[in-house]
């Protein structure tokens, strides 16, 4: 049996109705048609006030979700670390937000992460979105390098106190702090701010960590670009290496506006960029990587680099991440042979929380092969408990 295929690993902590739930819900996602009317139908009813909340919380979000607060979360991350060896990386799931207020909100909530983080060890990361600390609109204003008003200018020395912030906590709590990507419009600033960050955390290893998203076709060279930076100013690079979460919307607006997609021609020469940007940063010292990926070959490239390596199974410089509800064969069996592993374990309110899961719903229908995985593997488990 290969690895992956051992679905009495993969779904021992789920209970019988909880893997019904998932064989429902991933049949939903298959469906194209189903996910687009099931979207509209959502946002049409809270958009309205109408009283679904409830149905919303019993089926996708108790999947897909830990809870509505950090606390509602830590049952179930208790279960999996103790009984699975699964990590968890509490994400504030909450999107679009624009106010100064609930950026500073934000902020509050990732210190919280972070004091949960030090405390617990099923909890070894923190983690945030750069546009829950600023505007979206500030981050492309500057990336497209246009002129900030004054007002803006504060704005922004604000953004950048708060990253400091959170940093600072991380690096004095000495927990790891892994900070997403978002489209590639607003992305060129967070970037080159999250490396004067890595240039002054990360001066003995890696705490602060950035996120490339495969599926842009120039992300390889960026990273050798950071690398040759970080290489004569002495410091690690933390980075997460995920595959991408905003393919359609990307597409979309290069063709509105006219420009080259930055997204890879197929999902092919996406899975191969992924792929060399593991093997890049297993071959190069003084790198942290966090895999973040639903791919069972990435998965076993990155096992078979880190033994040619000599890289022990348990070192806290390579880690593997799915998210909660997703991929439990890929992370149960790693954890079972001893390598690190965490799940993204979303949480907001129900309301807050909706945009996060309708893209995972849309990226679950939108990759080839992925919900027929799932849907094969807890066929398999249904079939082993005689269900």
């Amino acid at each position: 049996m290969k690895l992956f295929e051992n679905t009495e690993v993969a779904f021992k902590l789920k209970s019988d109705s909880e893997l019904e739930r998932a064989f429902f819900l991933f049949r939903l996602i298959q469906s194209q048609p189903m996910v687009r009317i099931g979207t509209a139908v959502t946002n049409f009813a809270l958009k309205a006030h109408l009283p679904v909340e409830g149905l919303i919380r019993s089926t996708v979000f108790d999947h897909f979700c830990g809870g509505v607060t950090e606390e509602d979360c830590l049952p179930s991350i208790e279960k999996m670390y103790e009984k699975g060896n699964v990590h968890s990386v509490l994400d504030y799931s909450v999107e679009g937000k624009e106010a100064e207020a609930s950026f500073d909100e934000a902020v509050e909530k990732i210190l919280k992460i972070i004091q949960f983080s030090e405390e617990k060890k099923s909890i070894p990361f923190a983690v945030f979105k750069p546009t829950g600390f600023g505007r979206f609109a500030l981050y492309q204003k500057i990336g497209e390098g246009k002129e900030l008003t004054a007002d803006e200018k504060d704005e922004w020395a604000r953004v950048e106190a708060r990253f400091h912030k959170v940093c600072k906590s991380a690096f004095d709590k000495n927990v790891p702090l892994l900070i997403d990507a978002e489209e590639s419009w607003m992305q060129d600033a967070a970037d080159d701010l999250i490396e004067e960050l890595m240039e002054t955390y990360n001066k003995e290893k890696a705490i602060v960590f950035n996120t490339l998203q495969m599926y842009r076709h120039d992300r390889m060279d960026y990273l050798r670009e950071l690398y040759q930076r970080a290489h004569q100013k002495g410091f690690h690079i933390g980075m997460k290496i995920v595959r991408g979460a905003y393919m359609e919307k990307e597409r979309a607006r290069a063709e509105d506006l006219g420009y080259l997609s930055p997204i890879c021609k197929d999902k092919q020469t996406t899975d191969d960029n992924y792929n060399e940007a593991v093997r890049y940063m297993m071959e190069h010292k003084n790198m942290a990587i966090f895999a973040g990926t639903h791919n069972e070959e990435s998965s076993y490239l990155l096992m078979d680099l880190a033994k040619d390596y000599n890289i022990k199974s348990n070192d806290k410089r390579m880690w593997f991440g799915q998210l909660y509800g997703m991929s439990d064969h890929i992370s149960f069996n790693l954890a079972e042979e001893g390598y690190n592993v965490a799940k993204y374990v979303p949480f907001g309110p129900v309301r807050d929380v909706m945009p996060y899961l309708i893209r995972r719903a849309e990226e679950n229908t939108s990759v080839e092969g992925q919900t027929s995985r799932e849907l094969n593997l807890i066929k398999t488990e249904k079939k082993r408990r005689k269900l």
